[in-house]
């Protein structure tokens, strides 16, 4: 059995859009926009949606054919196109890897938009760490950034 531990973290990633901040905000809304850019649907990915301040949405998704993760969120604050917030716990296998508090500050820059995300997040029992959580967000940043219409940073 692991020893049962607790590293605290945290992680910013900052990104400008072309995009105004009402698309980009609806990128996280609207559920067929969402499952387009954070979850792979057609590689047998699942989500369901209900994004309100008090909703939950839940998403399962494998990595490779041995390891599927669950995560469970809940949306503490919403802000139509300016801030949205979440709390969600993540599971690998049906063991609890982590449990975060994330920040979507969606601000207007010029005709475009900043984002800027940042996660709290209690690793547990060694199970994930903070280089792969922070790697996953910037993959999830590069597949917003895609369904915007904008280019890849290489």
């Amino acid at each position: 059995m692991t020893d049962r531990s607790v590293e605290h973290s945290s992680f910013t990633i900052e990104r400008s859009f072309k995009a105004t901040p009402v698309e980009v905000f609806r990128a996280f809304s609207e559920p067929a926009a969402k499952e387009r850019w954070f979850v792979n649907v057609e590689a047998g990915a699942q989500i369901t949606h209900d994004f309100r301040v008090g909703g939950r949405e839940s998403g399962r998704f494998s990595v490779d054919d041995g390891t599927t993760y669950y995560d469970d969120t809940v949306y503490l604050d919403i802000v139509e196109n300016r801030r949205i917030i979440f709390a969600y716990t993540m599971t690998q296998n049906d063991r609890r890897i982590s449990a975060s508090v994330a920040t979507v500050d969606i601000q207007p820059a010029g005709t475009g938009t900043r984002l800027v995300f940042t996660e709290q997040v209690a690793f547990l029992d060694g199970l994930d760490k903070l280089e792969y959580r922070r790697g996953g967000w910037e993959e999830l940043m590069g597949a917003l950034a895609k369904e915007l219409g904008e280019a890849v940073a290489a």
